[in-house]
């Protein structure tokens, strides 16, 4: 379905002369206007129940959404998705981490093959490891049962399996010890692997191709330490396993390629934490869990493919996030979740979105002329309140925020859940309605205080609460994500599943390194700050001075 230029499109005039008329009513006068607002503008599905209410639009606002929603051919690109097409168009790959998800039976084609057989083989298989591992009945090379699991990766292949294991650690068994090595500077392996025995450790290293300089960096380190440690190369086939497709790269590095777990080029990294990157987290958590949080993946996808855009979660989401976007200048999200368990959630999502949308041209290769993804960012519970919530309370900036809370903890202990909550529910009323000069003075505040103690309000929050956090609650919350990230690349055509934006770094820093390295190295030859910079390392980099 051919569309035309999203500035094109004629529901996009409308909308900016609507923004022009409302953008000056506040959120106050938004609820005096209309007493049910805040059951009218609600929606619940897949155990998600989702306030709308304190944002800054109209029934009207609403209607124009879903009408550019329905003229960018959303409804198309959902279908296409669904069923398998080659929507990565600069990859020419499909889309299909959907499959991930999809139970038993269920047929989705790629290329003419139904790959949801190939899905559940991988997750057998790696349920039998996990139960392996878990039981003790898996042993080291001297014998003894693994007691710590390292999942070496980098970018989804380490924060979508850190931020899952995070978030169902109440579910974890608590005989394992579970860490996550991403980072190439030295100090990540070092630390991870102080404190271990490596004859009870095992290291899961997840590549896709096996060459990903950080990753394997990574891995050769702890093979190394490994190997050192238990005095025989032969231990490194009983300590390391491998999630790739590269079989020939796995064998090289001593991994027994029956213990390689697979997935497929139409799993992008930061959707890939169901398929067998999950594998720390299955071990962790056990099969069982694992699949109740793929069954909570299944359930959102199944909302967001049949749901009518004005009753879908995900679509009413990412339109919001393009009113603000596009409409009123607003440059960030805040993803605020009122749980501890998800302190890794938004550093998550800073990559589904960012590395998703964080594009300059659209799907034919030309400049886009507004803007695309939002910069993400967030931190858990009430800890932002004491840091960055006076910026958005009070500050210059319009910063939509996100409020993730749960009606049930997982660690009932006196008030304290009632105190977050409390606290949870109070941010999303100041933030709407804020505290007037009148206010602030029948307060008895002195003058020269008052302007300072005066809170605009009419900053716009959705909130998120869903009943208690659950395997599948976690799988229902990121794949609404997942689909909100969808929605808005296909309102700004562009494509969400490619990331050739990280690719020039790598590439000189691969130029870059010899020049480090070797003593004898030539001259640098770059810019004149990039030479003054690397000629200062390598004078400093010995520590003489």
């Amino acid at each position: 379905m051919s569309v035309p230029k999203l500035r094109q499109l004629a529901t996009w005039g409308r909308l900016e002369s609507h923004q022009r008329e409302i953008a000056a009513i506040h959120l106050r006068q938004l609820f005096a206007d209309e007493p049910d607002r805040g059951t009218r503008y609600s929606l619940e599905a897949a155990g998600v129940y989702l306030d709308y209410s304190k944002n800054r639009v109209t029934a009207k606002t609403l209607d124009l959404l879903v009408q550019l929603a329905e003229e960018s051919g959303l409804r198309s690109r959902i279908d296409a998705m669904f069923s398998g097409e080659k929507i990565n168009v600069t990859e020419r790959r499909a889309v299909l981490h959907v499959a991930l998800r999809a139970p038993r039976g269920q047929q989705i084609f790629v290329d003419g093959k139904d790959v949801v057989p190939g899905v559940h083989a991988v997750l057998e298989k790696m349920a039998a490891f996990a139960g392996q591992i878990r039981s003790g009945a898996w042993k080291g090379h001297t014998g003894k049962p693994i007691k710590n699991v390292v999942n070496i990766g980098i970018g989804g292949s380490d924060l979508g399996p850190v931020m899952a294991y995070e978030a169902l650690r109440d579910y974890s068994q608590r005989s394992l010890t579970c860490r996550f090595v991403s980072n190439v500077d030295g100090s990540d392996v070092a630390e991870a692997t102080r404190d271990l025995d490596p004859a009870e450790t095992l290291f899961i290293v997840s590549s896709k191709t096996f060459t990903t300089i950080e990753t394997l960096t990574n891995a050769h380190t702890a093979r190394a330490w490994c190997v050192q440690a238990l005095g025989d190369e032969r231990a490194v086939a009983r300590h390391f396993v491998a999630v790739s497709t590269n079989a020939a790269e796995v064998a090289k590095f001593g991994i027994d390629t029956a213990n390689m777990f697979g997935f497929w080029d139409w799993v992008g990294g930061r959707y890939s934490v169901d398929s067998a990157i999950g594998l720390s987290l299955m071990i962790a958590v056990g099969p069982e869990n694992f699949r109740q949080m793929l069954n909570g993946f299944h359930e959102m996808d199944e909302h967001f493919r049949t749901a009518p855009f004005a009753r879908n979660l995900p679509v009413i989401l990412g339109l919001l996030g393009v009113w603000y976007n596009n409409f009123f200048g607003a440059e960030t999200l805040a993803v605020l979740p009122y749980d501890h368990y998800l302190g890794r959630l938004s550093a998550y999502l800073q990559q589904l979105d960012m590395e998703s949308n964080g594009k300059q041209v659209d799907l034919a290769g030309n400049r886009v002329d507004y803007s695309t993804g939002p910069i993400v960012w967030g931190t858990p519970g009430t800890n932002g309140q004491h840091a960055y919530y006076q910026l958005i309370h009070q500050g210059t900036k319009l910063i939509p925020c996100d409020f993730i809370g749960f009606c049930q903890t997982l660690n009932p202990l006196g008030r304290h859940h009632d105190l977050l909550m409390a606290n949870f529910f109070a941010q999303t009323e100041a933030l709407a309605f804020g505290k007037t000069e009148a206010d602030v003075r029948a307060d008895g505040v002195p003058d020269f205080q008052v302007p300072h103690r005066i809170f605009a309000g009419n900053h716009p929050s959705n909130t998120l609460l869903l009943e208690r956090l659950t395997p599948e609650a976690l799988g229902r919350l990121v794949a609404l994500y997942e689909h909100k990230v969808f929605v808005q690349g296909t309102i700004w055509q562009i494509n969400s599943f490619d990331q050739w934006g990280v690719e020039l770094g790598k590439v000189l820093a691969g130029r870059i390194t010899p020049e480090l390295e070797s003593p004898g190295a030539p001259p640098p030859a770059h810019d004149s700050s990039t030479n003054a910079l690397i000629r200062r390392y390598r004078r400093l980099k010995g520590g003489a001075g």
